[in-house]
C-alpha cells in the first residue's frame, strides 16, 4: 500500500532528523509528510536540507502556529490529492515508536483506521508526571462515556486512516483544532460505521524539546466532546 506519515511540528528541531530516518527505514513504500507551523528554530530548513538526499519526503510549511487539527487536515487533502492509500498520524518526538509501522500498515489492509492504543491493555505510558497520566486515562473515560465510542484511548494520536475514510468525511468541517481533533476524527468516522480496531502501544514522554499541552487544549477537549455529541443528536454530523 501507497502510505504517507504525516509529521506535524513546531520547533522540533531537536527530533526531525531523527524521526524522518527511523519512519523510512520501515518501510520502503513509507513517506513523509512534514507540516511545519513555522517553526522559529528552523525545523523547516532542517527537513528541506534532508529532501535534498531523498524523494520520500514532503514539506509545507505554514504561516504560524495554526494548530494541530488544521495542519492534520492540510496533510489529509495532501494525501488525498496525491492517492495514498492510507495515512498516519504521528508525532515527531519519539512518543509514538516508528517500530509500530509495519504492524499498523499489516492490519490497515482489514481496516479502515487503526489505532495505536496506550489504554487497551492496562496504562501504557512512560515517564510522565502522575498528574498528567490521570489526567489522559479518565479524559478517555470522560469520552467514552458521552460519546458511546468503544474507544479505549479516543484522544491518542498515534493511527493510521485508508484513504476510503479520508474521502467520506468533510474534513472543511472539522470542528476541532487542540487534542480535541483527535476525537473528533474517531467520532466522525465510528458514526459512519468504519471498522475500527486498537492495537496497544507504549507511549514515552518526549526525548527532548517542550509538550504543547496547555490549559486552553484541555478546556476545548471538554467542551468540544458535548458540541459533538449535540451536532450528531441533531443530524448535523
Amino acid at each position: 500500500m501507497k502510505a504517507l506519515v504525516i509529521i506535524p511540528t513546531y520547533n522540533e528541531a531537536d527530533n526531525v532528523k531523527h524521526i524522518i530516518a527511523e519512519v523510512l527505514k520501515q518501510d520502503k513504500k513509507l513517506e513523509i509528510l512534514i507540516v511545519d507551523d513555522n517553526s522559529p528554530d528552523e525545523t523547516a530548513a532542517l527537513v528541506q536540507e534532508i529532501q535534498k538526499t531523498t524523494k520520500r519526503l514532503h514539506l509545507i510549511k505554514r504561516a504560524g502556529k495554526l494548530g494541530l487539527g488544521s495542519a492534520y487536515v492540510e496533510g489529509f487533502k495532501f494525501a488525498l490529492k496525491s492517492d495514498y492509500d492510507c495515512v498516519f498520524e504521528m508525532d515527531a518526538d519519539f512518543s509514538h515508536d516508528p517500530d509500530m509501522i509495519p504492524l499498523m500498515l499489516q492490519e490497515i489492509k482489514n481496516q479502515d483506521l487503526v489505532i495505536g492504543s496506550r489504554y487497551i491493555k492496562g496504562i501504557n505510558v512512560v515517564n510522565w508526571p502522575l498528574k498528567r497520566l490521570i489526567l489522559s486515562y479518565f479524559a478517555a473515560k470522560y469520552v467514552r462515556c458521552i460519546t458511546g465510542m468503544p474507544i479505549n484511548d479516543p484522544t491518542g494520536g498515534f493511527k493510521c486512516f485508508r484513504r476510503e475514510v479520508l474521502k467520506a468525511i468533510d474534513l472543511d468541517n472539522i470542528l476541532s483544532d487542540g487534542y480535541s481533533f483527535q476525537v473528533e476524527m474517531n467520532y466522525r468516522t465510528w458514526l459512519k460505521k468504519f471498522r475500527i480496531l486498537e492495537i496497544p502501544i507504549v507511549f514515552t514522554d518526549r526525548r527532548s524539546g517542550q509538550s504543547k499541552m496547555s490549559k486552553r487544549i484541555v478546556r476545548e477537549a471538554i467542551y468540544m466532546v458535548w458540541k459533538l455529541r449535540y451536532m450528531h443528536l441533531k443530524g448535523k454530523i
